[in-house]
């Protein structure tokens, strides 16, 4: 009796020690990638600490062992293993060590999240959106009026969908203005600008980034993808002057537009050229040409840098991925010219091949930005109309990883840059 007394004794024992915690692995070996950023957001509502691993397999999860997020991540096949606390202890020792580049940063809280997107249906999908829903992250969708009313501040992170802050509706008008959806779209957009006491859409629009830019200076995330880059910080730098031709607000455009623009007023862009053609599908010079990348499709890679985890622990944490190189997507932002990015901005990834950047980051006051071009990472050429990518048949996206990178980021304790 004694000796079932101590096995039993000892099985207990051992049973508490091999489930301490739960490892969700980010490299190679991960089945559901885009999944696994999911459940470290369901973790963090259960007020649960997630511990990041920068640059440790792939950017892993690591949490006090529970039985619902093992639950949790089986329903939805996302590997994971349950390791014991001396394993655990010297995954974090090893971690630790000066001589590696990797962190621990600890993720306390879910953000809450919105996303900018128009309330009526456009031919085109939003590859944030898809994302979220993906990974079955929460999110709201939030557009102008709310943003005017100020509900920005009840909110943690902020996407842009695809959109244009100059009024000029994308610039499809050479192409679409005939279009049902592209009619539509402008009924409506100026009917709100006529609700909210706008006598312009691209009056309204400036408001809209005036308020975003406000959210981030007082300590909001921001993330933007495809056209609102660009768009927005042409609208900034546009302030109170009339970039808009006749076809998008009825009157022409300011002959002097160019030089008065105000990059002061920017977040990432200076330096560039606006777009005064109706009929060019473009906004500024910001944007790269388009046409290299497609006569070069099968060689359109970036390469994300590698930081120190340990002495920039933001860039890192965005980087965070099972590979350093992605394949490249176009969008009506296809990558950002070099030349004009600000100095101050970090660039996080960029094409060798084309000599242009895909991917930054920045601080605004006392929030941040990053702003990604293309519109959707799985899909090269989204065109108008294109039906939305089916993300189960691209679980392991390192694309859409770096999208996801951005939704946790602001669930990281507040991690000062060191100097």
């Amino acid at each position: 009796m004694k000796k079932i007394f101590l096995f039993l004794v000892v099985l207990c024992l051992s049973g508490q020690v091999m489930a301490s915690y739960i490892l969700i692995p980010m490299d190679k070996s991960q089945s559901n990638h885009l999944k696994a950023y999911g459940i470290a957001y369901w973790t963090l509502t259960k007020d649960i600490d997630v511990s990041w691993l920068l640059n440790y397999r792939g950017g892993s999860f690591l949490c006090v062992y529970n039985k619902h997020i093992e639950d949790e991540c089986m329903i939805r096949d996302v590997s994971y293993q349950v390791i014991a606390d001396v394993q655990a202890a010297s995954i974090l020792s090893e971690i630790a060590q000066t001589d590696v580049n990797m962190n621990e940063i600890k993720l306390t809280k879910a953000p809450k999240i919105a996303v900018y997107s128009p309330k009526n249906k456009l031919p085109w999908d939003d590859a944030v959106t898809l994302a979220l829903t993906y990974a079955e992250i929460p999110y709201d969708v939030i557009y102008d009026e709310e943003i005017i009313n100020g509900i920005l501040p009840n909110y943690d992170w902020l996407h842009l969908h695809h959109e244009d802050f100059t009024g000029q509706y994308g610039k499809f008008w050479a192409a679409y203005r005939n279009a049902d959806w592209y009619i539509n779209d402008v009924k409506e957009n100026e009917a709100m600008a006529k609700k909210l006491g706008f006598h312009k859409v691209s009056q309204l629009k400036l408001a809209v980034a005036k308020k975003i830019r406000d959210f981030v200076a007082g300590g909001g995330y921001m993330f933007a993808m495809c056209s609102a880059p660009d768009s927005f910080d042409v609208a900034l730098a546009a302030d109170g002057v009339d970039i808009c031709d006749v076809p998008f607000d009825g009157d022409p455009i300011d002959p002097n537009a160019q030089s008065k623009l105000n990059f002061d007023n920017t977040f990432a862009f200076h330096n560039f050229k606006i777009t005064t053609n109706p009929y060019e599908y473009r906004i500024s010079d910001i944007d790269i040409n388009p046409a290299t990348h497609l006569m070069n499709k099968n060689n359109d890679f970036f390469t994300l840098f590698e930081f120190s985890a340990k002495w920039d622990p933001v860039p890192t944490m965005l980087c965070q991925n099972h590979s350093q190189v992605i394949r490249g997507f176009m969008g009506q932002t296809t990558a950002f010219s070099r030349d004009k990015i600000k100095p101050n901005v970090v660039i996080m990834g960029e094409s060798k091949v084309f000599d242009d950047v895909r991917y930054i980051h920045g601080e605004y006051g006392k929030g941040t930005f990053t702003f990604y071009s293309g519109h959707d990472p799985e899909d090269y050429q989204h065109f108008v109309g294109d039906p939305p990518t089916n993300l189960n048949l691209h679980p392991n996206s390192e694309g859409y990883r770096l999208i996801l990178n951005n939704v946790l980021f602001p669930a990281a304790k507040k991690e000062k840059q060191k100097t």
